[in-house]
């Protein structure tokens, strides 16, 4: 199972436990310490976790949520992502659905391919 799969695939739910933090090697110097996109992974249980999504994407950041709380028929779902789109049309970014439970929302610039790479 490739990287992306693991991050974006199936398999149960995650907790902030699962991911570790890897430090970069001491002697990397970087002209800018801060980096300018963030990678922000959300679950979206209902219409108010859409603003920090929002407030994510309006700062430059990239979003991964997770909307297995949601069927795919179910009109909160529906709106959560149109509400979602429509933001990603504002800031000039790109949004996909991937399967029924994950959707990736991108800021300024940042367009997201419609192949795989395998």
């Amino acid at each position: 199972m490739g990287i992306m799969s693991k991050i974006l695939g199936g398999g149960g739910n995650r907790d902030t436990e699962d991911y570790v933090t890897l430090d970069l090697q001491e002697d990397f110097e970087s002209a800018g310490s801060a980096s300018s996109m963030s990678v922000h992974f959300a679950e979206i249980s209902g219409q108010q976790d859409v603003i920090a999504i929002k407030d994510a994407v309006y700062d430059g950041d990239l979003v991964i949520a997770d909307i297995t709380r949601h069927s795919t028929t179910d009109s909160a779902s529906d709106r959560i992502i149109d509400e979602l789109r429509q933001v990603a049309q504002e800031v000039d970014g790109d949004i996909v659905q991937k399967g029924d439970d994950q959707i990736v929302i991108t800021p300024t610039g940042v367009g997201i391919s419609r192949e795989k790479l395998n």
